[in-house]
């Protein structure tokens, strides 16, 4: 699923916090946006068994 809420990408510089558009640019600042969704579950994830493990051990450290 594609997410339509884009940030702006120079936030971090320009911005003392986030600023999301629907447009392909800033209207504070005018630089592009980016997608603000995280990446997408990959259910091919060939690592995905061994890094769930791993997690596991070190929680119960």
């Amino acid at each position: 699923m594609k997410s339509d809420i884009r940030v702006c990408s120079a936030w971090r510089g320009r911005h003392d916090r986030p600023v999301y558009t629907l447009s392909s640019s800033c209207p504070e600042c005018d630089a592009p946006t980016e997608n603000s969704a995280p990446a997408p579950y990959n259910p091919e994830d060939t690592y995905g068994e061994y890094r769930r493990a791993r997690k596991r051990r070190t929680a119960d450290e």
